[in-house]
């Protein structure tokens, strides 16, 4: 009879990710990463190919962190279990719109999602070396009209920098969402019923 696994690993640094395994009682290590690795995607490329599709590439990237994090628990002879990992991106017009590289190009996405609906999508995969699943969940979020002033503050403050499509739901940037259609957590970053159902998968107990 297989072990049932006692904790997973999570092959990401969000701290919201981490908030949101906390909050469904799943227990977890992260992944870290030693010197002269470029953080948690130093495995993984994250320009999307010709013709990609916004739903191949976000599912694409979750794929490869779970598949690559399951590789370093190898190399470092670390004790097997299952790897969790995610990626989330924001789609507007077909395009595929990661973090922004700095306050200006915060702003200037920003602008663009201004007073219109775009699509959060988060796929979030899971392999234990010898099985790799996965689930996407794709929510629509519409903004209000944003005035520059706001838009501009919003960019200065630091919070648009580490979060795709240049906003967190979970922080200032509640106040510019007039409505939301699908997963309060998928657009933080982890949709957890698709976690959830994933983790079922790999006979991990949650209740």
């Amino acid at each position: 009879m297989p072990l049932v696994p006692s904790y997973i690993y999570l092959a990401s640094r969000s701290p919201r990710r981490r908030e949101l395994l906390r909050q469904i009682g799943v227990h977890f290590e992260v992944l870290t990463f030693r010197g002269g690795e470029r953080g948690e995607d130093a495995d993984v490329n994250e320009t999307p190919y010709t013709n990609e599709d916004v739903e191949r590439y976000v599912v694409r990237l979750a794929l490869t962190k779970a598949e690559s994090g399951i590789r370093r628990l190898q190399w470092r002879h670390l004790p097997p279990a299952p790897m969790l990992a995610a990626d989330t991106t924001l789609e507007l017009d077909g395009e595929i719109i990661g973090k922004p590289a700095d306050a200006a190009d915060a702003a200037a996405i920003l602008r663009r999602l201004s007073g219109r609906s775009h699509r959060i999508l988060t796929a979030v995969a899971i392999s234990n070396g010898s099985r790799t699943r996965y689930r996407l969940n794709v929510s629509d979020v519409r903004f209000r009209t944003l005035g520059d002033t706001e838009i501009r503050h919003y960019a200065d403050s630091g919070e648009p920098m580490d979060k795709a499509g240049a906003y967190g739901i979970q922080g200032r940037a509640a106040m510019f969402i007039e409505e939301i259609r699908g997963s309060y957590s998928g657009i933080m970053g982890l949709p957890l019923f698709e976690t959830a159902e994933l983790l079922k998968e790999f006979d991990y107990p949650l209740i």
